[in-house]
């Protein structure tokens, strides 16, 4: 049985009660980083919930995130800016060295260091990960030299380190093809200007998200994390909890569209009487309420199985799935229940219509989520 956190989602909505619509509309009309938000989550010690006592986190484990995380989006506002931290340390914390666990954990779980940029996405290759061609190539013993780009690697203006997935040995020379990559933290206060550009993609969303483009940047090789070659291996155990505490996220929009909704419903006045007495407004608001609950049930077996150290590949993934596909009817409904007026931007359903969409293809395209079932759960033929 997964824990409710009943405590810290009351803490957690009453420190988003500070951080109003007006507070989220600025930032999105200036495509501005929530700075002062992100601090606020930072200096309260939920973004270092997962990080064990001993570095100076919480030592909770993943049902305790997704309680955050979802808090935040039920309040109404958007945790995307900060949510990699919680799975992105995990790879360190799995697979790094005792000296990368010393140096980097206490100062990420303090926010004296931000690690909130992910560098596997490629123009080319897409969520094609085993395609990717950025290199790194050993440079004698004490560094590797980068070179390549990535896309879609949000926050990286705003993070101090990056983990970036890169080759390390070409793929005509490798047995398996899940070998050869590698994974290394990119001191990135240290690497722009030399060899390290960011670009910033605006996009139809406050993401803060940019293409990265490395240039013979040469990387500490005691920055290697693991053994050379088996950093697929690691991008995939961390890839589970990711999903998990999206799905969390998507069920906090759904609960917050589905209660903007229902109040509305219940004020808007036209033809002498409330819309909610329309069986019209009513039904949709029901079902969407129904999918939500269903797809919260998924997340908290996922989070449960995580939590035990079982395998939950396929729990993971259908919550995310599940999950995203309720919070984005969640934001259809909310927006024909609010009819014209949802277009006005201090409602807020707009802005978080669009902030919700993205989760049906990010971090994984759903559809890429029913090819995974279909082959890994249901034995079905591989389809690519």
């Amino acid at each position: 049985m997964v824990e409710s956190y009943q405590e810290i989602r009351e803490a957690v909505a009453r420190l988003c009660a500070q951080y109003p619509g007006e507070y989220w509309r600025g930032l999105d009309a200036d495509r501005a980083y929530p700075t002062a938000f992100v601090k606020a989550l930072t200096e309260a010690g939920y973004l270092s919930v997962l990080i064990p006592e001993e570095f100076g986190g919480a030592g909770l484990g993943i049902s305790a995130a997704a309680a955050i995380l979802e808090e935040i989006q039920r309040a109404g506002c958007n945790g995307a800016a900060c949510h990699a931290q919680m799975y992105t340390m995990g790879t360190v914390l799995r697979h790094g060295t005792p000296a990368q666990k010393k140096a980097y954990l206490p100062k990420i779980a303090t926010g004296e260091l931000r690690l909130q940029a992910f560098g596997v996405t490629e123009p080319t290759s897409g969520s094609d990960t085993l395609s990717l061609r950025t290199t790194a190539v050993k440079a004698g013993n004490d560094a590797y030299v980068v070179n390549g780009q990535k896309v879609w690697t949000s926050r990286a203006e705003h993070s101090d380190l990056m983990l970036l997935l890169a080759r390390t040995t070409p793929r005509d020379q490798v047995k398996k093809r899940t070998e050869g990559l590698s994974v290394f933290i990119v001191d990135m206060r240290e690497a722009r200007g030399t060899g390290l550009e960011i670009r910033p993609i605006r996009t139809m969303i406050n993401h803060a998200t940019t293409a990265v483009f490395f240039d013979n940047l040469r990387i500490p090789a005691e920055n290697l994390v693991g053994q050379e070659g088996q950093g697929f291996r690691y991008i995939l155990d961390g890839m589970n909890a990711e999903r998990i505490l999206i799905a969390a996220e998507c069920i906090g929009d759904a609960k917050w569209f589905i209660r903007k909704a229902s109040e509305y419903a219940k004020e808007r006045v036209v033809f002498g009487r409330p819309i909610g007495q329309n069986q019209g407004i009513q039904f949709p608001i029901a079902e969407c309420y129904a999918q939500m609950r269903a797809a919260e049930l998924m997340v908290h077996r996922a989070a449960e199985k995580f939590e035990a150290g079982e395998p939950c590949g396929e729990e993971a993934n259908m919550a995310k799935y599940l999950a995203s596909e309720a919070s984005w009817k969640a934001a259809d409904m909310c927006m024909q229940t609010h009819g014209g007026f949802a277009f006005a931007e201090e409602y807020d359903v707009e802005r978080k219509f669009r902030e919700t969409r993205l989760y049906r293809i990010a971090p994984i395209s759903n559809n890429l989520v029913l090819s995974f079932v279909a082959e890994h759960v249901l034995g079905l033929p591989r389809s690519y």
